[in-house]
Formats: structure tokens, C-alpha cells, sequence
């Protein structure tokens, strides 16, 4: 099972590189760079369970930004958005930041995409809250003919791409893994969609209930259920649930970063590469 990380980053945590030559060398596979554009004032929506809205939601910088750096840092580590709000993004140019990321990464990049909770910055990009998820998967299928395509072109109900022609196309082929974010059972069913993988969190349901209806379901659909990896985000610090989810055939765990500085993330680092060990031996 591989490991990742994820974290919201800010002016005041630790850099994108730091970060990305720290998780390399302590045995990680990915980096995951969390997203929102701005948190409107005043805002109604509460935050997922509850309470007062976290500083980092202010202060999280653009994930590709981010990521563009760690990339340039590493030479192994894979660098993922966790997630992306693609339906507060253009998707002409959301397709071509994918592209260019995976042409600088080297192939490295992981799509994560999800389509948000806050009602009013989601609204405040255009988009209708209530059919977001249906604009989600017109994005999707119009990127993939974006990124496979020499002429590409793409009409759904929501979202229009006309006749066009764009470069550069993306190092991983057909394109990078799309993995898509949310909680079973209706996550799960976007990502045996249109997804290469599915990315829930740990604190939402059992996974030992989940994980076989999930893998039914992708056969149930007609995709091969091999072909759907299963990455967990916000692990516990717990070597026998990390077991577990590893004999449950997730394909990645990935523990959720505080946004802070150096001195406070890398002894964090240090315990996880000796459970890294643990679990893998």
C-alpha cells in the first residue's frame, strides 16, 4: 500500500518543495494540495462537521502552483490535487493546467476532483450548486477529449467545448488518473463512471462495508474492478487500521498535514515513515 500526504498550503506552512523532498525521502509516494479560491463573507454554508471554519480555508494557495514547485523538487514523488474544485474552474483552461503539469512533472501528476460543499464560493464562480455534479461530469468528459484528441469539440447540457485545438497533451496516456473525491455510495458511483479510482475519507463509513459493494459495483457496471484504485484520505496515526485497509485492498492511505511550518511537520513525517515500514514489511 502506498502512502501520501495532504495538506493546505499557505504562506505560513511549511513550502511546497520542504514538503515534497521531506515525503520522497521518508519513503511517501504522493503530495495532495488542497483547493479553494477564496471563502465568501458573509457565508451560510457550515463547514464539513461543524464548527468554525478553519483559518487554512482562507489561506490555501493554488494547487497547481503548489505542486508545480513540489514537482520540481522531487524526481519520484507524484503530486496530486486533494482535491480540485473543477466546477469553480474553465475547463478549456483546467485541461491545459493538467496537461502542463504532467509535461513538467514528467508523468507524475494525479487528478483528484471533487465538487464541493460551500454553496456561496461555488456560486460565486457561476455555477449552479444544485446540478454541480452533473457539470463535474460534463468537465470530465470534455477534458478527456481535450487531452486525446488532435480536434477536439464536446456539447452536454451544461458545459460547451466548440471545435478546437490545443497542446500539450499529457505524458500519462490516455490521460492522468481521475480520481474522484466524496463518500460512498454516490462518489463511488461517479468514479466507476467516469474515474480511474475513487477517493474517499477515512472518517466517512466502514470500509470493510464499502469497499466489496463498491468493487460489485464497478463489475456490476462493466468496468473491471482491478482498474479502480481506492485511495483513503485522512488516515488515523493507527498501525492495526492501516493493516486493514491495506488487506482491503486500498491501493493508498493518505494522512492529512496541519498547515504548519517545518519544525512542527517533520517529526509528524518521521512517525508515519516508521509506520510506513510497519505496514509494508
Amino acid at each position: 500500500m502506498e502512502f501520501g500526504a495532504s495538506i493546505f498550503f499557505t504562506d505560513y506552512s511549511i513550502t511546497p518543495a520542504a514538503l515534497a523532498v521531506a515525503l520522497e525521502e521518508r519513503g511517501f509516494d504522493s503530495v495532495w494540495a488542497a483547493e479553494h479560491s477564496h471563502i465568501p463573507v458573509p457565508r451560510r454554508t457550515p463547514p464539513p462537521g461543524g464548527g468554525e471554519l478553519a483559518k487554512r480555508y482562507y489561506d490555501v494557495m493554488d494547487p497547481f502552483v503548489t505542486l508545480t514547485a513540489a514537482a520540481g523538487a522531487t524526481k519520484r514523488l507524484k503530486v496530486a490535487t486533494g482535491i480540485c474544485l473543477v466546477i469553480q474552474r474553465d475547463t478549456i483552461q483546467t485541461a491545459k493546467l493538467v496537461a502542463s503539469i504532467d509535461q513538467v512533472s514528467g508523468g507524475r501528476f494525479l487528478f483528484g476532483i471533487g465538487g464541493g460543499w460551500n454553496v456561496e464560493e461555488i456560486e460565486a464562480h457561476g455555477t449552479e450548486f444544485r446540478s454541480r455534479m452533473q457539470k463535474m461530469r460534463e468537465q470530465m468528459e470534455a477534458m478527456k477529449e481535450i487531452w486525446t484528441k488532435t480536434t477536439a469539440e464536446y456539447t452536454g447540457e451544461i458545459v460547451k467545448v466548440p471545435s478546437m485545438q490545443t497542446w500539450p497533451k499529457p505524458v500519462q496516456k490516455p490521460y492522468p488518473p481521475i480520481l474522484v473525491g466524496g463518500a460512498f455510495p454516490w462518489a463511488a458511483r461517479r468514479a466507476i463512471r467516469y474515474g480511474d479510482g475513487w477517493y474517499p475519507n477515512a472518517s466517512s463509513g466502514k470500509p470493510e462495508e464499502y469497499l466489496p459493494r463498491f468493487w460489485k459495483m464497478a463489475e456490476e457496471a462493466g468496468r473491471d474492478p482491478k482498474a479502480l484504485s481506492v485511495t483513503i484520505g485522512g488516515v488515523p496515526e493507527d498501525l492495526d487500521q492501516l493493516k486493514r485497509f491495506r488487506d482491503l485492498g486500498v491501493a493508498r492511505a493518505v494522512v492529512t498535514l496541519p498547515a504548519e511550518a517545518a519544525d512542527q511537520i517533520l517529526p509528524i513525517l518521521d512517525r508515519w515513515a516508521g509506520l510506513i515500514r510497519q505496514v509494508n514489511s
